[in-house]
């Protein structure tokens, strides 16, 4: 009786806790843009309010970087104006040659532009090629070799994010925008405050929930889905921004 008891509960609770899981489920909300008065195409900050309209700009059709990074700076100057007692870090990082850097690295080999490195040789000079490696047991003894192959993971992952992050054309985008050009180097992002209720979204959002949102509307893409790899990679190379950092899940 105990038991059945125990049973029914449980099962109360997973249905719940299913009905719970399936209206997070639920494709993310999306704004409604004014209208365009002078036949552009209206673009929308990722605080779901503030929007400009890019005249001569056709729906389909795609910004330069210059002019798509041109936009996003007017639509932050707005934003900026209407919140003057927020920080917002503006500086766009640039090349030696004092102008941005648009997309990937395409002199690169690996996966988006990365490093492909390769474990074989991952371990340097002066290495032993018989080190005994760990095989899935988290709790195994980890040699040097198994670290330096895990940190080499790790940096290749952020890489490769980091180049979605930066490219337009990696992100999906149909207009040229990118995240960089409204969080340089990933600022005011704030990982660390996830998960929190994300206003815009209209309920509690994880980074990747904000990630998606942000590619769907400001860069007018397609949503990820959770196991791809830009997706991933992108949430690798935010985190990894705010190394150090203390996790404060909820703070706005």
């Amino acid at each position: 009786m105990l038991l059945g008891a125990m049973l029914g509960g449980a099962a109360v609770y997973l249905k719940e806790g299913d009905r719970a899981l399936r209206a997070y489920a639920q494709a993310l909300p999306t704004h409604r843009l004014p209208p365009a008065v002078n036949g552009g195409v209206v673009i929308q900050l990722c605080d779901g309010v503030t929007t400009t309209e890019v005249e001569g700009l056709q729906p389909g059709q795609s910004m330069s970087y210059a002019q798509a990074a041109k936009v996003s700076r007017k639509l932050m100057a707005q934003w900026q104006r209407k919140h003057p007692d927020q920080h917002w870090i503006m500086a766009q990082a640039e090349t030696a040659a004092g102008s941005p850097s648009p997309e990937v690295n395409k002199s690169a080999s690996g996966p988006a532009g990365g490093s492909t490195g390769g474990a074989g040789n991952i371990a340097g000079p002066g290495a032993s090629a018989t080190l005994a490696s760990q095989q899935g047991d988290t709790y195994a003894s980890f040699h040097r070799r198994d670290y330096m192959i895990f940190q080499a993971e790790t940096d290749d992952f952020v890489a490769q994010g980091k180049q979605v992050f930066h490219s337009a054309k990696l992100l999906g985008g149909t207009i040229g925008v990118s995240c960089d050009m409204c969080h340089p180097d990933a600022a005011n992002t704030h990982p660390e405050t996830y998960p929190k209720y994300q206003e815009q979204l209209q309920r509690v959002a994880l980074l990747r929930d904000m990630i998606n949102w942000c590619i769907e509307n400001p860069v007018k893409g397609k949503t990820l889905d959770a196991n791809d790899s830009r997706l991933r990679a992108l949430e690798a190379y935010i985190l990894a921004q705010r190394k150090g950092v203390p996790l404060a899940y909820g703070k706005h």
